[in-house]
């Protein structure tokens, strides 16, 4: 059963012209808040429409109607939204345009931007400057001065371990902070993200960085349209590299230790098992931000995307339970539900000019055409995400011939013609 067309969501891409401007003359929406540790703070009255004016209205929107399930009623977030990866249909939100900081969830913006910049087998030696102006108490994956590093370990370091360390030594390489700061903002510009201001690559507290729970699952959709941005996500351990030491013979050896990808519903917990389906993307928490995260998923040919940012129950890995009830809702609501609003595309692909038949990547802003192997630090993808193997997830780490990786019997296939723009433009108007 197809989904039901949403007339607002039909028309986006006429109207985002006007949506925008509506967007950018609403001060009192888009000025950026003080951060605040508060989950009883209430959203804006007057927030973005960017995607649909029910995104811009506070509270839950979703349109229930016979045999569509009710929302789960003990999701206690500020803002989330749930959408379909492909259509970019958002099936349910919560104050999705809600502008709260985003803690390291920002950093699959760094990514989406920074990634396609240098080769994976590119090799670098980290400079004592390059590691200079990070936050106290930030996330390291364990980079040492002096030692090299290929860019496919950077961003190991990155997605596993949520690394400053790596995100400021590859902003380096970039140009710097301030260089790379600026790129994001361009292209969270471009993705048509208007409730984002970056100050910091990494997302770690600073004054005014905000974005929202719709601004994020705009990034992961991005993100997931390059076929590294897949693999780093949805890879659960790698051994990364270590110091160099000499060995009893005097010879030079660079040691490397195991990291593991600190998102719950890839990995697992005591209290979270793997979630099924699960296939990334990115998860965050900061003092001002609480907990974010940011997810992909995929069951009986749907895929999903959820984020869920800053939820008032503080208990141990919380912000993975709801949105592991949300993807469970989403499933099961999916086709079935009228959609409230949508994942607008980026700029440059309302206008494009591709042949319908054009594959995505091809033609989609953001594609991976760079055939680099990268040879660099080993990693496990999601299909070692249980060592005991009793979790039931799978994922499909794409390459151009379309092969898969399975998890006992699930499959994700990445290979798929994302969205952006062909199946967005070919999609049927009224």
């Amino acid at each position: 059963m197809s989904a039901p067309k949403s007339p607002a969501g039909r028309s986006l891409l006429v109207a985002s012209a006007a949506l925008l401007s509506l967007s950018l003359t609403a001060p009192a929406a888009l000025a950026a808040p003080t951060p605040s540790t508060s989950p009883s703070a209430t959203p804006p009255a007057r927030m973005s429409t960017v995607g649909g004016t029910r995104l811009g209205q506070p509270g839950t929107q979703v349109d229930l109607a016979a045999g569509v399930p009710v929302l789960p009623k003990d999701i206690t977030a500020r803002s989330w939204i749930v959408s379909d990866a492909e259509s970019g249909e958002v099936l349910a939100a919560h104050n999705a345009h809600w502008r709260l900081p985003p803690a390291s969830t920002l950093k699959m913006l760094f990514a989406d931007t920074v990634l396609p910049r240098f080769p994976k087998s590119t090799p670098h030696k980290v400079l004592p400057t390059d590691l200079a102006g990070m936050g106290a108490g930030s996330s390291l994956v364990g980079i040492k001065e002096g030692q090299t590093y290929t860019v496919h370990d950077l961003w190991l370091g990155v997605f596993l371990r949520s690394g400053n360390d790596a995100v400021h030594v590859l902003s380096a390489m970039n140009g710097g902070v301030e260089q790379t700061v600026k790129d994001m903002q361009s292209h969270a510009d471009d993705l048509q993200a208007l409730d984002t201001h970056v100050v910091s690559p990494d997302g770690y507290d600073a004054a005014g960085q905000v974005s929202s729970a719709y601004d994020l699952s705009l990034f992961a959709r991005s993100g997931l349209q390059k076929k590294d941005f897949r693999e780093y996500c949805s890879t659960v351990r790698a051994a990364f590299p270590g110091e160099t030491t000499k060995n009893a013979k005097g010879k030079s050896v660079r040691e490397s230790f195991e990291i593991q990808n600190t998102n719950r519903l890839l990995s697992g917990d005591t209290d979270v098992p793997v979630y099924q389906g699960i296939a990334g993307v990115k998860n965050g928490n900061t003092t001002n931000a609480g907990a974010t995260f940011t997810g992909v998923a995929e069951r009986g040919g749907k895929v999903l995307l959820v984020t869920v940012m800053n939820p008032e129950k503080k208990e141990h890995n919380e912000v993975y339970k709801e949105t592991a009830k949300l993807f469970d809702w989403g499933f099961q609501a999916a086709g079935k539900v009228t959609p409230v609003g949508e994942l607008v595309p980026p700029k440059g692909a309302v206008d494009s000019s591709t042949p319908p038949g054009a594959t995505a990547s091809a033609s989609a802003p953001g594609s991976d055409p760079d055939p680099d192997s990268g040879k660099g630090a080993s990693s496990t993808p999601v299909a070692a995400a249980s060592a005991d193997g009793s979790s039931g997830v799978g994922v499909a780490l794409g390459i151009a011939g379309g092969a898969l990786v399975l998890l006992l019997g699930a499959a994700f296939l990445v290979n798929r013609r994302w969205p952006l723009p062909d199946l967005v433009r070919r999609r049927t108007r009224p």
